[in-house]
């Protein structure tokens, strides 16, 4: 994915998580997780102003919903035990099956869509999600800054991931870069859908930053996302 190929690329840039709205038809259901709406599980803190940096790095689409994942999770397959959550799950199913058609199934057929569209037109599509997580779950903390998630059988995602990496360590030395941590980037999740549906031409990237940075102040967390689009420049240039 040299920029020497940028003609025959298109760059799509998501963010599955990057709200925490819940609409006020359904709000009488959620009167009791405030604060679970307000921490990690109610959405990806710092996600969104990462996925309008990079797309306006690339000069890609962006498509985002501000829907929190309590409702519904973008991120997340049908039929899935995790597609809603204690709050959602315990609705009447006819309600769940209106929160799907409203909220989820648009925002999936328009990334699928726009992917469709570029490999139809003979491009090679390339997907970044934009995620965060918490430095800290169930006792736990994550040994990590940044996490770049991707299918270890695609040789492109693993080889563009490398090139991000190398390039993050070059620019901060200090950042602990990990690859497919803290998940799998090969877990149910929108990429993987996406790698599924359509075999050829398409790479996806799931982008995971700790929190913490997110949290750390205006000047460090703005030197952060300068890092990281700066490094996936550099990368997107490598052959």
């Amino acid at each position: 994915m040299a920029e020497s190929s940028a003609q025959s690329r298109f760059h799509l840039v998501t963010c599955e998580h990057a709200g925490n709205r819940i609409p006020s038809r359904y709000a009488p259901f959620f009167r009791d997780a405030i604060a679970a709406l307000h921490s990690h599980r109610g959405h990806d803190a710092g996600a969104l102003r990462m996925a309008r940096e990079l797309a306006g790095a690339l000069h890609a689409p962006l498509v985002v919903s501000a829907i929190s994942r309590l409702l519904i999770d973008l991120n997340r397959s049908p039929g899935r035990a995790d597609l809603y959550s204690e709050y959602s799950g315990a609705l009447d199913p006819a309600l769940r099956e209106e929160i799907f058609k409203r909220y989820y199934l648009p925002f999936r057929t328009k990334v699928e869509t726009q992917v469709a569209q570029a490999l139809q037109a003979g491009q090679q599509v390339l997907h970044l999600s934009s995620h965060s997580f918490t430095p800290e779950l169930h006792g736990e903390v994550r040994a990590a800054d940044i996490g770049l998630l991707f299918d270890p059988e695609r040789a492109l995602e693993r080889a563009l991931c490398e090139r991000w990496r190398f390039a993050l360590n070059t620019l901060a030395p200090d950042l602990q870069v990990r690859m497919n941590y803290p998940y799998e980037g090969s877990a149910d999740g929108l990429t993987t859908a996406l790698r599924a549906r359509f075999a050829r031409g398409y790479a996806g990237i799931e982008l995971e930053l700790n929190q913490r940075h997110v949290h750390a102040g205006d000047t460090h967390w703005r030197r952060l996302r300068e890092i990281v689009v700066a490094a996936l420049k550099s990368a997107l240039q490598r052959p």
